[in-house]
């Protein structure tokens, strides 16, 4: 029995979240979502996805200061930061294989990678 991948997306814009959540369903992957950073982080000490989508910027905080811990803590996760500019990636994550998403993110970029 094979088991599905799961994707824990982190973003406070629902309707992007819920386009993201229907389009990975498709393709037979688990996914989590969270709407604020408290939130994503309560999920991920719950369970480790294989990949995850986090925003820059979130109502409680900036999702990218939280990736130099995360990396550390959960190196085997396929990080995809999203952000509808391009700020500066943290010093401490510049060997990390990490994807940068620009919004807004087309279901055919998607499919480019996934």
């Amino acid at each position: 029995m094979t088991t599905r991948k799961k994707v824990l997306i982190i973003d406070d814009e629902v309707d992007l979240c819920l386009l993201m959540k229907t389009y990975f369903l498709r393709k037979n992957y688990e996914v989590y979502i969270a709407h604020t950073l408290t939130d994503g982080m309560s999920r991920l000490s719950s369970m480790t996805p294989d990949y995850l989508f986090i925003d820059y910027n979130l109502p409680d905080g900036l999702g990218w200061d939280k990736l130099p811990e995360l990396y550390q803590r959960f190196p085997e996760i396929q990080y995809h930061l999203i952000s509808a500019f391009r700020p500066a990636m943290p010093s401490e994550l510049d060997g990390a294989k990490l994807t940068i998403w620009e919004k807004p993110i087309s279901l055919k970029s998607l499919d480019n990678f996934f």
